[in-house]
């Protein structure tokens, strides 16, 4: 017979085992709880993160709402940048004013610059890991400047020359998106590493979002400061450059030697460009030898005069370095109007502040140009032209979010959300005319007879008897209508090129 106590003590020795063995477990379960609460918070964290955000884990990719509005006007400016570059030799007021004023083709860039802003404000909401970030930032800078340098340094001669190649010694290494670049780099680089500065609900005040955000700001007034410092206090010397006309090189010389000047010839903004890229690698179709002083053509393009200014011949880089810098202002402001979009949630007060604002800076620039205190001028790229432009996109922009957004009138604006959508892809094959020179490629006899050519010469221009006509409607239907049928299609099938 077993002794009672040594029972006793087995007994107590099992239940101490086993109590021990239940805590074990009860920790596993609390473990695995644990675990299953982080991973769905997790899950659900991301789910709340935009698109671009979730690009940069892409084993952790979620399907987001897109903003149709940013999309819509994305698409808007390729559609204007179409309309202006291919009908605007035709339609001369419409193409880019040959200095002060501002056009329709004025605002295509500062309208790309402003939804870029936006745009990283939404893709940079909630950044993970900055160092990864940044890494995705300078990828994507240096993709849009190769694709800037190759479309536009000369090497691509498209659409009607059927050639290739640049001389090396005259590449032009600035263009639109290089500038686009510039300005992302920039306003993204300050926005990522701010992450930790930033608020997660605003204090009461109309004034609350600015202070939450002064760090972008600051980076803005830098970029202001520097460009204003430099446009009226830098001295402009004399300076020369060769012009070859009817395979005959002449040698030209503008006289200068003057600070603070905003004319064609002695500003700033050309000197800066001429001394840091080299004069052979500027632009050398300015849209200032449109002017009444250049041509009697003007405000088209045609012969020069017998007392044009030497200046009229000159190079001119219009997306140079000096006046990059004041565009990085645009991004600034694009980039205020995501944060509310970010931290307002009503539709209300979100427009309250975007049209307020648009006002406020269409009426700073309409009072520096009528004073003849800053012109708006988009070569210079101004500080007027900066708030015009600036302003009148976010009004647009405005216009589209009460239609689209509001009021829920998406379908008749669905094109221009496709192309938005594709903008990069429309941008190189339409804007850059890289298709037409794929097109052109396959031609009877001699370049001139090509599909494009005929097309436009024989369904447009013949059956409307007019040049002007015929190339405004080709131009809306063989080209716009066509890119937005193609993005809706592309768009359908979940097809979409992205840097």
């Amino acid at each position: 017979m077993e002794d009672p106590k040594r029972l006793e003590e087995g007994t107590r020795l099992e239940i101490e085992a086993n109590g021990h063995q239940l805590k074990k477990d009860a920790e596993y379960i609390d473990h695995e709880k644990n675990y299953d609460n982080e991973q769905k918070m997790r899950k659900a964290t991301l789910d709340q993160l935009p698109e671009a955000d979730q690009e940069q884990k892409p084993e952790m990719k979620q399907k987001t709402k897109r903003v149709a509005t940013l999309d819509a006007f994305r698409g808007l400016t390729i559609v204007l940048m179409i309309l202006v570059d291919d009908a605007g030799e035709v339609y001369p007021r419409m193409d880019h004013s040959p200095w002060n004023g501002c056009t329709l083709a004025d605002f295509v860039l500062p309208f790309f610059l402003f939804i870029v802003g936006v745009a990283i404000a939404l893709a940079l909401k909630r950044i993970p890991e900055v160092k990864y970030a940044v890494k995705k930032i300078i990828l994507r800078t240096l993709k849009l400047l190769f694709w800037g340098i190759l479309l536009q340094g000369g090497y691509s001669h498209a659409p009607y020359n059927l050639t290739y190649g640049v001389d090396m010694k005259h590449i032009r290494w600035c263009g639109i998106l290089q500038r686009i670049a510039l300005v992302y780099f920039v306003v993204a680089l300050i926005e990522t590493l701010t992450t930790k500065l930033r608020p997660t609900s605003l204090k009461s005040g109309h004034f609350s979002i600015f202070a939450a955000y002064k760090w972008q700001w600051a980076g803005g007034l830098v970029a202001f400061v520097i460009y204003m410092i430099t446009t009226f206090s830098l001295y402009v010397p004399d300076w020369s450059f060769v012009a070859s006309e009817d395979d005959n090189a002449t040698r030209y010389t503008v006289k200068c030697g003057m600070r603070g000047h905003l004319g064609p010839a002695c500003n700033a903004v050309g000197y800066v460009d001429r001394q840091f890229w080299g004069i052979n690698h500027l632009y050398t179709q300015p849209v200032w030898a449109r002017l009444k002083a250049c041509t009697s053509s003007s405000p088209s393009s045609g012969p020069f005069r017998d007392d044009a200014p030497t200046w009229c011949r000159a190079p001119f880089e219009p997306e140079g370095l000096l006046s990059s810098v004041s565009a990085i202002v645009s991004g600034t402001i694009g980039v205020h109007y995501g944060h509310v979009l970010i931290h307002f949630k009503d539709h209300a007060e979100r427009l309250k502040q975007w049209v307020s604002m648009g006002l406020i800076l269409l009426i700073v620039a309409c009072v520096l140009h009528f004073t003849d205190a800053i012109p708006i001028n988009k070569q210079l790229y101004s500080f007027s032209y900066v708030c015009f432009t600036a302003g009148a996109a976010g009004i647009v922009f405005s216009v589209l979010y009460i239609v689209i957004d509001v009021y829920g009138l998406r379908t008749p604006f669905l094109f221009l959300e496709w192309i938005g959508m594709n903008a990069m892809l429309v941008f190189v094959m339409a804007a850059q005319g890289i298709f037409a020179a794929f097109i052109n490629g396959w031609y009877f006899k001699n370049p001139d007879k090509n599909l494009v050519h005929w097309i436009r010469q024989h369904v447009f221009v013949d059956v409307w008897k007019s040049e002007r006509v015929g190339t405004l409607l080709y131009v809306i239907f063989a080209e716009i209508t066509f890119w937005a049928v193609v993005s809706g299609i592309l768009h359908k099938l979940g097809i979409y090129w992205k840097l």
